[in-house]
């Protein structure tokens, strides 16, 4: 009989482990995934924005040191490897975006174009779809850091190499999407 007892024992501490292992794998791979979605939509921004400077360039050509930095903090922020360095490369990004909406003011006929407003729309969009991802991944890199924090998980994913996530943070000027206004 206490051999049934303790076979019962092992096996319900056997399964309260393979189901803490489980759970920290698939926060893990939510944390991956998410982080892979911001990626995604860093991407198409980096990709919109040479087409808005060369449509701006076209009516602003003497304007040279907005393109220059517009240029430079996007090929940083695509150098980016982790989201402390993307949230940086993201914040200077968005303060020369920011330099080159306020060239644009200058400019009613840009403001008209229909170009000029379709790729702002976009950028626009890629910002909301950016703030969500952004949202998503650091909801899941707070419930994988609380579970590799808590007892007992936090013995278990010590064993197996389990590390907290960094959250993907902005600067506290740069939380709001880009704002473009004409």
């Amino acid at each position: 009989m206490a051999a049934i007892i303790v076979l019962i024992i092992l096996v319900v501490v056997a399964v309260m482990l393979i189901s803490m292992y489980n759970s920290l794998v698939l926060l893990r791979v939510r944390c991956d995934s998410a982080w892979s979605d911001i990626d995604v939509q860093l991407k198409r921004r980096h990709d919109l924005i040479p087409n808005l400077v060369e449509t701006v360039k076209g009516y602003a050509a003497h304007e040279k040191e907005t393109f220059e930095n517009v240029t430079k903090s996007r090929a940083q922020a695509m150098q980016a490897t982790n989201p402390a360095e993307t949230g940086a490369a993201e914040d200077q990004l968005t303060s020369a975006l920011t330099g080159l909406f306020a060239v644009a003011e200058s400019y009613p006929e840009l403001k008209a174009s229909s170009q000029f407003t379709q790729l702002q729309s976009s950028l626009t969009q890629t910002e909301e779809l950016t703030q969500n991802a952004r949202r998503y991944y650091n909801g899941v890199v707070r419930d994988l850091n609380t579970k590799i924090q808590s007892f007992p998980t936090n013995v278990l994913a010590g064993m197996f190499n389990f590390v907290p996530r960094q959250y993907f943070e902005m600067a506290e000027s740069n939380r709001e999407p880009v704002a473009v206004k004409f």
